[in-house]
């Protein structure tokens, strides 16, 4: 008889697009199968509110508030995947979630006698299984800090399951922040922030063009790639450092942006075909610096919103000429679902009490079991 847990997994990331929810089984061998998704797009006011926390812009009644806030949009996520898949709550073993983040500081800091590592996920998980009526697992990222990792990238542990490594390969995420995990049968699995992904882009598309995002790099596609402005960015110091590391809109936040934005071209064209160039140009650099001294590469797997970004795909073709460059539904995995099913694996392992974080990958000590458990009563 094969065995399976039902889950709701559940993801939102830096962009802060929305709440990507996954309805899953996963079976005793691992293997996975999705049964239905939705995605509950926040509201402007929500986004905005939660763009400002995550920009350092707010107070204490703010962080507390807006944990509930998302806690409830989380259950709602999973209560409307219920309606539309037509499953029962008692048809669901456990909803996973990630949270929504909103400050990760993976570098030690000091107060008194105290040094430590941090970062704060809200939506809390107690508002969730209480609202759906489903034990919830999450809050995944501090475990592993409390072991002295960075907390991040986790996806890794999941990325290891899902793609092996009969193939040398990159599996490259591209969301607010784009990482990649190393897949190598040359080396231990390693992973890293590789630097923005859709974060300045959407920025500078949001500042410029007035829109969320550049659908399938359309804009980015009528300017042209000032050379002189790529190059001053990327003398950004983050870019240079070793992994293991982790970034996020604690160093390329709105700050950042207007700052980077004093030196750019007058064409507003020019100023997103450079910034998603960029982005693909730090993806690459990084792969010559830290992964291929390591490894061959043989293709790189992308996935995230930036896997729809035409033209940050061509970019970054053009420069690793050499790798076959592949998206995660050639794979089977939806792009825009991949972490959300990553995370539905680490709730997976919470629950049977093995270890779900990747020290290489973290930098962490040691393995720990990663995850908190909220029941609904």
């Amino acid at each position: 008889m094969v065995n399976y847990k039902t889950i709701i997994s559940m993801m939102s990331g830096t962009s802060v697009d929305s709440v990507d929810a996954c309805l899953l089984r996963i079976y005793d061998n691992l293997s996975f199968e999705v049964i239905d998704s939705y995605s509950l797009e926040y509201e402007d006011e929500i986004k905005n509110k939660i763009l400002l926390l995550a920009n350092n812009n707010a107070d204490v009644k703010d962080i507390c508030f807006m944990n509930f806030v998302i806690g409830e949009l989380f259950a709602k996520a999973a209560n409307e995947l219920l309606i539309k898949s037509k499953y029962k709550k008692e048809d669901v073993d456990f909803i996973s979630s990630h949270g929504q983040t909103v400050c990760h500081l993976p570098d030690y800091r000091s107060i008194s006698d105290i040094k430590t590592k941090s970062t704060l996920q809200l939506g809390d998980i107690s508002v969730i299984s209480y609202k759906t009526g489903i034990t919830t697992v999450g809050d995944f990222r501090t475990k592993d800090m409390a072991a002295d990792g960075q907390g991040a990238p986790l996806v890794p542990f999941a990325d290891k399951i899902l793609f092996g490594t009969d193939v040398n390969r990159c599996i490259q995420n591209i969301g607010g922040i784009s990482n990649v995990t190393v897949l190598s049968n040359e080396c231990d699995i390693f992973a890293f922030d590789n630097g923005p992904g859709n974060m300045l882009i959407d920025y500078f598309v949001k500042k410029l063009f007035f829109k969320d995002y550049d659908k399938n790099g359309e804009i980015a596609s009528q300017g042209n790639i000032d050379n002189q402005w790529l190059q001053k960015l990327l003398t950004e110091p983050y870019y240079a450092i070793k992994p293991p590391k982790t970034t996020g809109r604690e160093l390329f936040d709105d700050k950042y942006a207007e700052k980077i934005y004093k030196t750019a071209p007058q064409n507003k064209y020019d100023v997103i075909s450079t910034i998603t160039a960029l982005t693909a140009k730090v993806i690459a650099e990084s792969y010559r610096n830290f992964v291929l001294p390591k490894t061959s590469v043989k293709e790189i797997v992308i996935g995230g919103g930036g896997a729809y970004n035409k033209t940050l795909l061509s970019f970054l073709q053009n420069y690793m000429l050499d790798i076959t460059i592949k998206t995660h539904d050639d794979f089977g995995i939806p792009n825009k679902l991949k972490e959300a099913i990553a995370f539905g694996y680490l709730g997976y392992f919470t629950l049977k009490r093995l270890s779900n974080n990747v020290p290489s990958c973290t930098g962490a000590k040691h393995p720990v079991v990663m995850g908190k458990i909220s029941f609904p009563n």
